[in-house]
C-alpha cells in the first residue's frame, strides 16, 4: 500500500524549490515521503538545470539600489536575465533588493562568493542559482558596486 503524500509538504517544497508539483510528488514517492531526502534530490536536479542555462544570453534585467538610512552608503546591483517577463517577477525583484542590501553591507569585493548576510549557509552565487532553478531562465550578476560618502 502506497503512503499518501501530504499536500502541505508538496506546497512547501514547491515554494522552496520552484519545481513543478508533479515532479515534487514523483520525488516524494521515490524517497518514501521524506522531506529532507526529497529536498536534496529536487535541489540537485535544479542546480543541474541551472548549469545547463549558463550559456544563454541575458540581455534583460534591472538595476537595484539600497541606500542606508544615513544616506552615506549605497549598494548597487545589476541583475540580468533572459526576458523582461522574469525581470518583472516577484522572485527576481526580491533577489535584486536583497543583493543591493548585501553589497551595501558587505562591499563589492568577491561578491558572488560572499556568505549571504541573512543565511550564512548560502553564498550569493547560490541565491542566483536558486533563482535560475525557480524561473527557468539564466540569471547573472552584472555590475556590483558599493558607494560610500568620502570613499
Amino acid at each position: 500500500m502506497q503512503k499518501k503524500i501530504n499536500i502541505e509538504l508538496i506546497k512547501k517544497l514547491r515554494e522552496e524549490t520552484g519545481v513543478a508539483i508533479i515532479r515534487i510528488r514523483e520525488v516524494l514517492e521515490e524517497v518514501g515521503g521524506g522531506e529532507k531526502k526529497a529536498l536534496a534530490v529536487l535541489k540537485k536536479e535544479a542546480l543541474e538545470k541551472a548549469e545547463k542555462r549558463e550559456g544563454r544570453e541575458t540581455s534583460q534585467g534591472k538595476i537595484f539600489a539600497y541606500a542606508h538610512h544615513t544616506g552615506k552608503v549605497v549598494g548597487i546591483v545589476e541583475l540580468l536575465c533572459e526576458t523582461d517577463f522574469v525581470a518583472k517577477n516577484e522572485l527576481f525583484e526580491t533577489l535584486g533588493k536583497e543583493l543591493s542590501l548585501q553589497v551595501a553591507s558587505m562591499g563589492d569585493e568577491d561578491f558572488e562568493n560572499q556568505e549571504y548576510i541573512k543565511d550564512g549557509s548560502k553564498k550569493v552565487k547560490d541565491l542566483v542559482k536558486e533563482l535560475i532553478a525557480k524561473t527557468g531562465e539564466n540569471v547573472k550578476l552584472g555590475r556590483v558596486q558599493k558607494l560610500e560618502l568620502g570613499g
